[in-house]
């Protein structure tokens, strides 16, 4: 693995995204002792949902496990921008939320988009406990929200 999880990112070649502006009143990433917590984080893509709608109905379990990786990808930017991603000691817990059609069933694969990211990029670090919940509908007609929990270094003073 690479010195730094910049360096990570860009053998991936791996962008970090700006960080998504709120939707309401909330702030993307909170710092809580040695954590940081995020909000949950929409498949945003410059400020835009590139897909919408119900997981098993409008959007394919393909493409909503596509839009959980861009959702990971978003809360590792929040993290980044408050307290630097070189400061995350591992992924403690993720929560994806998947606006699932009535019959589907398959939360878990599609919350493995998130999953499978923070483990590529973090290694072992990256193994976390994990929820995958099926729900009605997400704010903006989103397929998919993830939110995680990050500890951070222990010689972190960020």
């Amino acid at each position: 693995m690479a010195a730094n999880i910049k360096d990570r990112l860009a053998e991936l070649g791996i962008t970090l995204p700006e960080v998504a502006k709120p939707l309401a009143a909330y702030v993307p990433a909170k710092r809580v002792g040695n954590q940081v917590w995020t909000s949950g984080q929409l498949p945003l893509v410059d400020g835009q949902l590139p897909i919408t709608g119900l997981v098993g109905d409008e959007v394919s379990a393909e493409e909503a496990y596509s839009a959980a990786r861009t959702c990971a990808l978003n809360a590792l930017a929040a993290v980044d921008a408050e307290v630097g991603l070189d400061n995350v000691a591992s992924i403690s817990k993720l929560v994806g939320f998947v606006a699932s059609a009535p019959g589907f069933y398959e939360q878990p694969g599609v919350v493995n988009g998130a999953s499978e990211l923070v483990g590529e990029i973090f290694g072992d670090e990256g193994v976390h406990v994990r929820s995958a919940v099926g729900v009605a509908v997400l704010p903006k007609n989103a397929p998919v929200e993830v939110e995680m929990v990050v500890e951070l270094r222990s010689s972190s003073t960020v």
